[in-house]
This record gives C-alpha cells, sequence and structure tokens, in this order.
C-alpha cells in the first residue's frame, strides 16, 4: 500500500490524557508495532499499518526539518522528546508530546524506534505553532524541497540559538 494523500479537514482530535499513543518501527521507519491508541487516533486497522512508512500520518503542516533533526537525533542513539502534529486517515488531525527512543537487541545492535506519544499541555503548543509556522514557511519558500529543508533548518539553528536552547530545551521549557 502506497502512503495515501489525505487533505487535512481541519478538524482536531484529542485522545486521553491517561492514554499513550506506541508504535515501533524498523531501522528504515516502516511500522512494525502499533496499539490501539495509535490504530484509533490514526483511523487505520493493524493490518493496514504494519509495514509502512510511519510517515502516513504526517501531517503537510509539520515542518520537515523538525523530522530531519527527531531522525537524526535517534539515529545517532540518542532520545528526543518532540511536539509533532499528525494527520488521521480521514484527514482530521491531533498533536502529541512524542518520546521517541531508539531500540536494541540483547547485542546492543539499533535495530529500531519505539515512539509514546501523550497529549500535549495545550499551552505548551501555543508556543510551538507560531515556531512551527516559522519554520514552514521558510522550508515553503523553496520550490526544491531540499533546499527549503536546509533552508528550515538552518532557520531552526538560528531560532534555538537565538534562544540559547537546544530543541529539547526548548520543548521541555515551553
Amino acid at each position: 500500500m502506497a502512503v495515501p494523500t489525505v487533505s487535512p479537514t481541519g478538524r482536531q482530535r484529542t485522545f486521553g490524557d491517561d492514554e499513550i499513543i506506541v508504535s515501533k518501527t524498523d531501522l528504515k521507519g516502516r511500522i512494525t508495532y502499533a496499539n490501539e491508541v495509535f490504530l484509533r487516533m490514526a483511523s487505520y486497522k493493524e493490518e493496514e499499518l504494519l509495514g509502512q512508512p510511519h510517515n502516513i500520518i504526517r501531517h503537510p503542516d509539520m515542518p520537515a526539518c523538525v523530522f530531519k533533526l527527531l531522525w537524526d537525533t535517534i539515529s545517532a542513539g540518542r532520545e528526543i522528546f518532540a511536539y509533532v502534529l499528525n494527520l488521521a486517515r480521514n484527514g482530521d488531525e491531533y498533536w502529541v508530546h512524542a518520546h521517541i527512543t531508539p531500540s536494541y537487541d540483547a547485542a546492543g545492535t539499533l535495530v529500531g524506534y519505539h515512539s509514546n506519544r501523550r497529549t500535549p499541555d495545550p499551552a505548551a503548543l501555543e508556543k510551538i505553532k507560531p515556531i512551527y509556522a516559522v519554520l514552514l514557511a521558510e522550508e515553503r519558500k523553496h520550490e526544491n524541497k531540499k533546499e527549503g529543508l536546509a533552508a528550515g533548518q538552518w532557520k531552526l539553528n538560528a531560532l534555538l540559538a537565538e534562544s540559547g536552547k537546544t530543541y529539547d530545551e526548548l520543548v521541555w521549557s515551553l
């Protein structure tokens, strides 16, 4: 199954503060596990998701540079916390506060990634949304996606330098 093209509806979905969205992927980001909360929020059946790229739920208004930072971090064997806007199969959107970690086998070999997502603090979202909007606007100034990604990364690094914080510190300060 190819990643479907889904148009955002602008409708917000939410999940309970006591719920956790959980997924696991292989090293290439293909889903190997999704819990019931993930399936419900994304509006997919398990058999439709397993083996699919995790970006099946990627919202077009999520800056690519944040995903680049995320992948660079976990590929290097480090965890990351991030605010992420996701897109359900029907076009509804939902924000999460994600904690993504590398997964290792018994021999210490990196074998995939594990992500837990919780409901984000609404006050933190009000602070991260304008930052993401600036990054997305910078990326969209460029027709070439690689150039847009590079421009978004530069802008993200500049914003972080201006704040005197790393991305993780920024996320935890919101």
